[in-house]
C-alpha cells in the first residue's frame, strides 16, 4: 500500500465522518447513533424529496455515502500526488 493509497482512505474516512457530524449536528442522539441516523434521514429526505418508492430510497442512500467516500478518496491521492511532487 503506498502512501497516496493511505492518504487516500484518511481522507475518505474523514470525509464520510464529516457528512455524519453535518447530518447529525442538531440531534440530541448519542454519538454511537449517528451513523444509522445519517443514513435514515438520507432515505427519508430522499424519499420525501422525490417520492420514489422505499426500497429504491434506501439503495439511493447507501449510493450517496459511497459516492462522498469515492470522491473523497480520489481527492485525497490526488492532493497527495500535488503535495508529494519532487
Amino acid at each position: 500500500m503506498t502512501n497516496r493509497t493511505r492518504a487516500g482512505i484518511i481522507t475518505a474516512l474523514i470525509g464520510l465522518v464529516a457528512l455524519i457530524v453535518l447530518l447529525n449536528a442538531s440531534t440530541a442522539e448519542p454519538v454511537i447513533n449517528w451513523p444509522v441516523e445519517a443514513y435514515l434521514g438520507t432515505v427519508f429526505t430522499i424519499g420525501w424529496m422525490t417520492g420514489v418508492p422505499d426500497f429504491f430510497t434506501y439503495i439511493l442512500a447507501i449510493v450517496v455515502f459511497i459516492v462522498v467516500v469515492g470522491v473523497c478518496y480520489k481527492l485525497g491521492t490526488e492532493l497527495y500526488r500535488l503535495l508529494a511532487r519532487h
